[in-house]
């Protein structure tokens, strides 16, 4: 019993350790495999399967009459499913997209205000909003601009600037 129940806290240590050393056991084994086994060596599968063998022996062992062996082979029936969940989990973690991150090209077109004015063939401030929130830009226009002004955004030639126009009404 103390066998399983050793090999089950070594498990979970490694689990814990997974989450600081994440990547260790890929990296060791860096192209020797090339992908033949992506992700199935991984520290939280290793430490899922070792972690349940025990455990899951130790359970076998204490509450039917069967022997060690038979216990042996319960646990690593049981770790076997647990790491497969575990790999499975993570390559539905890992696969999960967050949305499109916005630029300068979702600004073209949209309207806002100018908060510095912009003097001609030189740079002031229009306040846009991008992705719902206010966000202040260098702006550029052929024309002078007072402060207040509504303007288009014609193109984004930089992460932090735009170039606009007049509303026209």
């Amino acid at each position: 019993m103390a066998w399983f129940l050793g090999l089950g806290i070594t498990g979970v240590v490694l689990l814990a350790l997974s989450l600081v050393f994440d990547g260790v056991l890929e990296g060791a084994l860096d192209g020797v495999l090339d992908g033949a086994l992506d992700g199935l060596l991984s520290l939280p599968v290793v430490a899922g399967f070792v972690a349940m063998s025990g455990f899951g022996g130790a359970i076998a062992l204490g509450t039917t009459g069967m022997g060690p062996a038979a216990a042996t082979g319960a646990g690593v029936l049981a770790g076997l499913g647990t790491a497969w969940l575990t790999y499975r989990f993570g390559r539905v973690l890992m696969r999960d997209q967050t949305a499109v991150t916005p630029g300068g090209d979702d600004l073209v077109g949209t309207a806002g205000n100018v908060v510095t004015a912009i003097p001609a063939d030189g740079f002031g401030e229009v306040l846009l909003q991008l992705a719902g929130q206010p966000v202040k830009f260098a702006a550029r226009c052929a024309e002078p601009m007072a402060r207040g002004a509504q303007v288009w955004v014609e193109s984004a030639p930089t992460a932090t600037s735009v170039v606009v126009r007049p509303v026209d009404r």
